[in-house]
């Protein structure tokens, strides 16, 4: 594959993160130039709010945001990128999220910038340090290329002090834009800016008087009623949510960053606030929102979504990406019970990769996931058996099966079956034990089986009595499709007799395919479980 015959498949692609790469390349055609005449790299931001701990929604932004600019650099041929991963730890405190330590410690300093209260973990310097450092981390961990910006940092060095002043320079221009998208009793206090109180160290909502832009300095009331002058510069003060995004895309030259619809909002009022300021709003993609399996919206607050570390407990990296990453623009629950489909579905779809011709490829999830944080191999891979067959073994095994008996079943069905040969499949192997554990074991109840269902079960037991060593899984699908297919064991279709098997065998409404399940077993391990079934009759 030629780099021309990329780009030319790459800009008639409907792959989201083309569609979205497109936008950037029609902002600069010609590419980003700096103010000198040189390339200039196009800048991709995602945001973060530190208020709660860190959880899949904030991760799928930074994954999916580099989904589009690695989408860019193939449709550019290499065009320079940067991506800023931004935290606004400047933003007071306003409520105590329920799934924290130390919530009085939290409540005794509400109001205050996240990064100047206390760590309820007792492990940072500040409770925005703590949860800055868990996203990091995560975000190191998956390999991401990009740079930390810190909101304190910014304001605290006088890094946003320029455009703060540019701020008050175009305060009523902003107020403008803002009042008529309040409430009349907001109103009446609303600024743009927050100053912090010199006594308290509060982020305060309160009326400023803009005294002299070039200086920052400003005039309000402080909690006690004293009427208070002081600069907006160097931490003093920060920005309203909306006109401090707005302000950052000023100040960074952001071009690029996505959100979630419940900002839609607020993107079309900073929209307009950065215009005023003298820039343009970025690009962006708005994404749906992750639901929890009640259908409610995920908060950090509530604690009700997943937790980057439950999904790689019960999944794997592959797939929480494979997740992430298919129909953004669609509202998704995001819960355990969806991670085995997106682990099995990944590998199907890395399996078709190498066999797809380009068009097709630059379509397959599998083809930008591998691409993320460098060019990794791994087209056309596959792995020697599914997550959901794996579930199945591990929930015969019982919830005390270790990864040694896993693997020693696995020698019927894999050459070289051993974790160091097959590490995806080790990796499998771990979360399909983890999930047995904590979900599948303890609802599992095997029923005896019907009259009818009892004659198939010896009439299979007959078959693999007569199995050889080298029986495949396709022959023992064969046979089981057989005795369900004979009219004298009266199932009224095949699925009625799967579903026989599948509850009285596995202790599950719902099971892989028999022949699979059998190899992987062994024959002798299975005609000891119809045993059990028929004993049980």
């Amino acid at each position: 594959m030629t780099e021309n015959a990329l780009i030319e498949a790459a800009r008639v692609s409907k792959a989201w993160p083309f569609q979205e790469a497109q936008k950037l390349l029609k902002r600069y055609p010609q590419g980003k130039m700096a103010p000198d005449g040189t390339p200039a790299p196009v800048l991709f931001e995602t945001g973060y709010g530190p208020s709660g701990l860190p959880h899949i929604g904030t991760f799928q932004e930074v994954l999916r945001t580099t989904l589009v600019r690695r989408a860019y650099e193939a449709l550019t041929g290499g065009a320079p990128t940067r991506l800023v991963a931004f935290s606004d730890d400047m933003d007071g405190l306003r409520k105590v999220p329920d799934n924290l330590p130390n919530g009085d410690l939290l409540r005794a300093n509400l109001g205050k910038p996240l990064s100047r209260i206390p760590d309820p973990f007792g492990t940072h310097e500040s409770f925005a340090h703590h949860n800055n450092a868990m996203l990091r981390d995560f975000l190191d961990r998956f390999g991401f290329d990009y740079e930390f910006v810190s909101a304190s940092d910014r304001y605290n060095s006088g890094g946003f002090d320029a455009a703060m002043s540019n701020v008050l320079a175009h305060y009523e221009g902003i107020m403008g834009v803002m009042l008529p998208t309040l409430r009349e009793e907001r109103r009446k206090t609303y600024s743009p800016v927050l100053p912090v109180s010199p006594t308290s160290g509060v982020v305060l909502q309160v009326p400023v008087e803009v005294l002299d832009a070039a200086t920052g300095m400003i005039r309000f009331t402080d909690e006690d009623g004293t009427v208070i002058e002081q600069t907006a510069f160097g931490g003093q003060a920060k920005l309203q949510w909306k006109v401090d995004w707005a302000m950052r895309w000023y100040a960074l030259g952001v071009d690029y960053e996505m959100c979630g619809k419940d900002l839609t909002d607020s993107v079309t009022q900073s929209g307009k606030i950065v215009q005023i300021l003298g820039g343009k709003r970025p690009e962006g993609l708005i994404y749906e929102l992750f639901l929890d399996e009640n259908g409610e919206k995920i908060s950090k607050s509530k604690g009700n979504g997943l937790t980057i570390d439950q999904w790689l407990t019960y999944g794997t990296e592959d797939s929480l990406g494979f997740y992430l990453f298919r129909e953004p623009k669609s509202a998704k629950q995001l819960h355990v019970g969806v991670i085995p489909k997106a682990v099995d579905e990944y590998w199907q779809f890395r399996g078709n990769l190498a066999g797809q011709a380009l068009d097709k490829q630059l379509g397959n999830p599998v083809w930008h996931l591998l691409r993320t944080n460098g060019d990794k191999p791994g087209a056309g891979d596959t792995v020697p058996v599914t997550f959901a067959l794996l579930l199945n073994l591990v929930g015969v095994l019982g919830a005390d099966a270790t990864a040694e008996q896993v693997w020693s079943y696995l020698g019927n069905y894999v050459a070289d079956a051993n974790p160091e040969a097959h590490p995806a499949l080790a990796d499998m192997v771990r979360a399909a034990l983890a999930t047995n554990r904590d979900f599948i074991a303890p609802t599992l109840k095997r029923r005896a089986p019907s009259a009818n269902e009892a004659e198939a079960l010896k009439a299979l037991d007959a078959q693999l009595a007569t199995a050889g060593a080298d029986v495949t899984a396709e022959d023992l699908q064969n046979a089981v499709y057989e005795i369900g297919k004979n009219e004298a064991y009266g199932f009224e279709n095949l699925r009625d007799w799967f579903k026989a098997l599948y509850e009285t065998l596995l202790g599950s409404p719902q099971g892989p395919r028999m022949g699979s399940f059998i190899a992987l077993y062994g024959v002798p391990e299975t005609r000891k479980l119809i045993a059990e079934a028929l004993s049980a009759a």
